[in-house]
């Protein structure tokens, strides 16, 4: 524990408070607006907060993790560092294998909308594990922010921060917006959907635009069709209806990357 900067605290009570806000972040995909902090859990995700600047107000171990070094650099940041007895740090993890340290960190204030950048629009995707995979590709893809309408799963939730890998920490996102808030935009939409008539590979995409993605059922919403200045599809000729939503993200902003790079619409 000599590498460790912070005090190092033992809790040994279910009823201890730094234990109530954990469950309640566990167990309440919108709870992180009432505790006003994330639940990190697990040295990847850990690390890929650090990597962006993050800092934790609390690192909190597992005790039979505390001795492990590769685990020890990361409580170095922390002004405290908690242990817990094993079955306490299983009761706060959303992991079937407990990963044995977590950071709790402050939430990040919503950022602002900026009318200019590559975006992605998610219209009510409610799962949560499509949500995290779409916010990796739009790090990965070179998107700078995700606006989430009401009616999409909980961008800072436990499951979408595990689907997610780190990649919030690289994007300026905003939640539980309206159709209304994309007004400000001065970037053309591009909705998405699976009977469009233009096909992705024929379509002359704006650049920058703002990339629409819808329902896992229903697809995007009519209201915002009418606002998009175009919709395309991505052929299927394997005879397919749809494809997932987080896969077809992935394969229009990589499309949307791969014609900026190329200098080609």
């Amino acid at each position: 524990m000599a590498a460790m900067d912070g005090a190092v605290h033992f809790i040994r009570s279910r009823s201890n408070p730094l234990l109530v806000h954990l469950r309640q972040l566990v167990q309440d995909p919108g709870a992180y607006r009432k505790v006003g902090a994330l639940w990190l859990e697990g040295d990847h995700l850990c690390r890929a907060a650090a990597a962006r600047g993050v800092v934790p107000q609390q690192v909190i171990f597992d005790e039979r993790s505390l001795g492990e070094p590769a685990l020890q650099v990361l409580a170095r940041a922390a002004a405290r560092v908690v242990v817990l007895p094993s079955a306490l740090f299983a009761s706060v993890s959303t992991l079937e294998s407990p990963a044995g340290i977590g950071w709790l960190v402050d939430l990040p204030p919503p950022a602002e909308i900026d009318a200019q950048a590559s975006t992605l629009v998610l219209d009510r995707v409610q799962d949560a594990g499509n949500v995290g995979s779409m916010l990796r590709s739009a790090a990965a893809f070179g998107v700078r922010q995700v606006l989430a309408l009401k009616g999409t799963a909980n961008l800072w939730s436990p499951k979408v921060l595990r689907a997610g890998m780190g990649a919030h920490f690289g994007l300026a996102l905003r939640e539980g917006l309206e159709v209304e808030a994309l007004a400000g935009l001065r970037v053309p939409l591009v909705a998405t959907g699976s009977h469009a008539g233009l096909a992705l590979p024929e379509a002359r995409l704006p650049e920058p635009c703002a990339w629409v993605l819808g329902h896992e059922g229903q697809g995007v919403g009519p209201e915002l069709l009418a606002l998009a200045a175009l919709e395309v599809r991505i052929p299927q000729p394997g005879g397919e209806e749809s494809i997932n939503v987080a896969a077809a993200a992935a394969i229009c902003l990589y499309e949307s990357m791969r014609r900026r790079v190329g200098g080609a619409q």
